[in-house]
């Protein structure tokens, strides 16, 4: 191996999902310096109102690596544990400055958010409240948390509000009618 390559970085580790804190678990069993940066969110369930601690980055945890085969090969045989993230020759490693910014963030109770911001156009569909199911176009953001959607039906459009955090963006391919609810 190469110097270069024994020196230790940090690393992005892809793991099973919703198997984050398992395989952070295990790395800090195994003496790894291992680093799984959490916010706190409000539950989704709507018979609570607790809060949460989530994965900043769902699927991935860092970890601190000098790429010894024989460490390279313990942090795969971790319990969730996939890959380590990075082109076809090698993990592409990750700047400590980043990784001090996300301790930094995460360390706060300021609300950090994650997530791409929606634009006018996207296609989306409502995955929780009085309009599940709905198919529609992003229209604009009314608010804080609330959002616009149009829905299209017999060639007109109509629009509903919704909160923010009940919708989910369509894959851009995705070309779902409008499926309004009680229409079977």
């Amino acid at each position: 191996m190469e110097i270069q390559q024994l020196q230790w970085r940090w690393y992005v580790l892809h793991t099973r999902s919703r198997f984050e804190k398992v395989v952070h678990e295990g790395l800090f069993k195994k003496s790894h310096e291992v680093f799984l940066p959490q916010i706190r969110v409000r539950s989704r369930r709507r018979d609570r109102r607790v809060m949460l601690d989530v994965p900043l980055f769902p699927g991935y945890v860092f970890i601190r690596s000098n790429l010894h085969p024989d460490h390279h090969l313990d942090i795969l045989k971790t319990v969730g544990a996939v890959r380590l993230i990075g082109n076809q020759n090698l993990p592409v490693p990750v700047p400590d400055e980043a990784i001090e910014s996300l301790r930094i963030m995460v360390s706060r109770d300021a609300g950090v958010k994650t997530g791409k911001r929606l634009r006018r156009g996207d296609r989306v569909m409502v995955v929780r409240g009085p309009f599940t199911g709905v198919v529609g176009t992003f229209a604009h953001y009314r608010g804080i948390g609330r959002v616009v959607v149009h829905i299209e039906a017999l060639g007109q459009y109509a629009s509903v509000e919704v909160d923010e955090d009940d919708i989910e963006a369509l894959p851009a391919g995705d070309r779902k009618t409008a499926y309004l609810p009680g229409t079977g």
